[in-house]
C-alpha cells in the first residue's frame, strides 16, 4: 500500500486539440503525473472534477475549454429496489437486443469463417485492415409461420391510442365509442436490473457469454495470459472505430493508457472482496475476448475508465450494455461494502450529442464546477441548454467547503524529505513558485493538499 500519494503538477496555459468538437487548440486542462496514489486520494480528486488517463491525472478548465466536461455519477439503487421500465426504456431496448443476438447463429460469423488470431493480427500490425471474405449464406426455410405478421408502426401507435382512450372512458364511467374489443395493455412491472440482465441471456443460448474481472497486474496469471490478445483487440478497436494509425495504438500506447495506473492494490476490512485498484473487466463470447471495460474500484464507487471492443460487434451496443453490467457489478460490491454506492461514468459533455447518452441512467448527478457538490442532472440540463458552462448549485452564496485556507500546511516532497510548504519556502528563499502552488492547492482542496505530496525540484 502506498503510504503517500506523490504528484508533479503542471499548469493549463496551453490549449490542445479537442477530441469532441475537433477544435485544434480549444481544450484546456490542468494536469499532474503520479506514480503512486492511494485510492482514497483518487476518490477525493474525482469528487473535485479530476480524472486519470494512465498515470496522468487531469482536470478540465471548465470556464475556458471548448467542451466543458462535467463529472457524472449514478447512484446505485439497492438490489431490493426495482427499476421502472417506463422511465428507463433504453435498458429494455439494449437488453432485448442482446437476447435476440444470443439466439442468432450469425453472431460469430466473422470469427467462424476467418482465423481469429489472423484477423486481430492484421489490425494490430498492418497499416490497412484485413477484411475476411464474406461468409456463405446460411440455409433457411423462410419466415417463421408461428410469428405474427409484421405491422406498420403507425398502425401499432393507433391501436395503443385507442386502448388508452378506452381505459380512460372506463375509468370515467362512460361507454366506449370505439374498438370495444380492445384490451388495455397492463403497465410494465418494475424489476431489478439483474432480472433484466438475466432475461437478456436466454436459458439455452447458442452462444456463451462470460464476464471476468482481472486485476491490472503483471504478476496476475490471467492478466499475463490475456495481455497480448487484449492489446491486439485495443489496436483493432482504435484503428477501426477512431481511425488511429498503428503507431498510435501499439503495445506501448496500450500499456501507457490502459495498464499503467497510479493506483496500487489495497484491501480494507470493510471493503469489497476484490479489493481496491484498477481492473480489466473482460467480456468472453464463445471463448474469445470481444470487449474489455477498464474500471477503478474505489472506496465509495466504481469508476469507468474506458471500453474497447471488437468492431464486428458494434451492433451489440456494447457501450450501453457494459455500463449496465458495471452498474450491476457495483450493486454486487455494495452488498459487501455498503459505502460503495456510486458508479462514475467519467465526464458528461452536453455540448457533444454523442456523449449525452450517459444521462439516460437514472438517478444520476452532475458535479457543480464551483462548489463541488453533486446536483441531480434534471436540474442541470436547463442551464446547459442555455450555456456550455454552468454553475449547478442553486444556492448563490454557497462556496467550496474544502477551499484552500492555509497554504503553509500543504505538504511537499523536497530532496526526499516530506515537509510543509511553509518550511520549504523558508529553505528556498526567493522561490517564485507560490502562485503555481496556490493554484494547485485550490484545485485539489485543503484536505488533499495536506495529504498529497507535491514534488518540488
Amino acid at each position: 500500500m502506498a503510504s503517500y500519494t506523490i504528484v508533479e503538477y503542471f499548469g493549463g496555459d496551453d490549449g490542445y486539440r479537442c477530441g469532441y468538437c475537433k477544435n485544434e487548440k480549444g481544450n484546456f486542462s490542468h494536469g499532474m503525473w503520479s506514480h503512486a496514489m492511494t485510492v482514497q486520494d483518487y476518490q477525493d480528486l474525482i469528487d473535485r472534477g479530476w480524472r486519470r488517463s494512465g498515470k496522468y491525472v487531469y482536470k478540465p478548465i471548465m470556464n475556458k475549454t471548448c467542451c466543458p466536461q462535467y463529472t457524472i455519477r449514478y447512484f446505485i439503487i439497492k438490489e431490493t429496489d426495482k427499476i421502472n421500465l417506463d422511465k428507463t426504456r433504453g435498458i429494455l431496448i439494449v437488453l432485448s437486443h442482446w437476447q435476440w443476438k444470443m439466439k442468432s447463429p450469425e453472431l460469430l460469423t466473422p470469427l467462424i469463417h476467418s482465423d481469429f488470431e489472423q484477423y486481430i493480427f492484421s489490425f494490430y500490425v498492418l497499416s490497412s485492415p484485413f477484411h475476411p471474405p464474406p461468409p456463405p449464406p446460411l440455409p433457411g426455410v423462410g419466415p417463421d409461420p408461428g410469428r405474427p405478421v409484421c405491422r406498420k408502426a403507425k398502425d401499432l401507435r393507433r391501436e395503443r391510442r385507442l386502448q388508452k382512450d378506452q381505459k380512460r372512458q372506463q375509468e370515467s364511467g362512460s361507454v366506449p365509442t370505439c374498438n370495444p374489443a380492445a384490451t388495455p395493455v397492463p403497465p410494465s412491472q418494475p424489476k431489478a436490473l439483474e432480472e433484466f440482465i438475466d432475461e437478456s441471456l436466454p436459458g439455452s443460448p447458442l452462444h456463451r457469454l462470460e464476464v471476468r474481472l482481472v486485476p491490472v497486474n503483471d504478476d496476475d496469471p490471467q492478466f499475463a495470459a490475456t495481455y497480448e490478445q487484449s492489446a491486439a483487440l485495443y489496436a483493432c478497436y482504435q484503428m477501426a472505430i477512431h481511425g488511429d494509425a498503428p503507431s498510435e495504438c501499439n503495445e506501448s500506447e496500450f500499456r501507457r493508457f490502459l495498464c499503467d495506473s497510479p493506483l496500487e492494490a489495497e484491501t480494507s476490512p470493510d471493503g469489497p472482496e476484490t479489493g481496491y485498484g484498477s481492473f480489466h473487466q473482460q467480456y468472453w463470447l464463445d471463448g474469445h475476448i470481444v470487449a474489455v471495460g477498464v474500471v477503478d474500484i474505489l472506496p465509495t464507487c466504481v469508476s469507468s475508465v474506458y471500453l474497447y471492443y471488437h468492431p464486428d460487434f458494434a451492433s451489440l451496443s456494447l457501450g450501453s450494455y457494459s455500463a449496465l453490467r458495471e452498474i450491476a457489478f457495483t450493486r454486487q460490491l455494495q452488498k459487501q461494502s455498503p459505502k460503495l454506492c456510486y458508479y462514475y461514468l467519467g465526464f458528461y459533455i452536453h455540448s457533444c450529442p454523442k456523449m449525452r447518452y450517459k444521462g439516460q441512467y437514472q438517478p444520476c448527478d452532475l458535479l457543480c464546477p464551483e462548489t463541488y457538490v453533486f446536483v441531480p442532472i434534471e436540474h442541470c440540463i436547463p442551464s446547459l441548454e442555455q450555456s456550455r458552462y454552468a454553475r449547478f448549485n442553486p444556492d448563490p452564496d454557497a462556496g467550496d467547503k474544502k477551499v484552500l485556507k492555509d497554504l503553509g500546511r500543504l505538504l511537499v516532497l523536497y530532496r526526499r524529505a516530506v515537509m510543509p510548504y511553509a518550511a520549504f519556502a523558508r529553505k528556498r528563499k526567493g522561490s517564485n513558485d507560490e502562485a503555481e502552488v496556490e493554484q494547485y492547492a485550490r484545485l485539489v482542496g485543503q484536505v488533499c493538499a495536506e495529504r498529497i505530496l507535491l514534488y518540488r525540484a
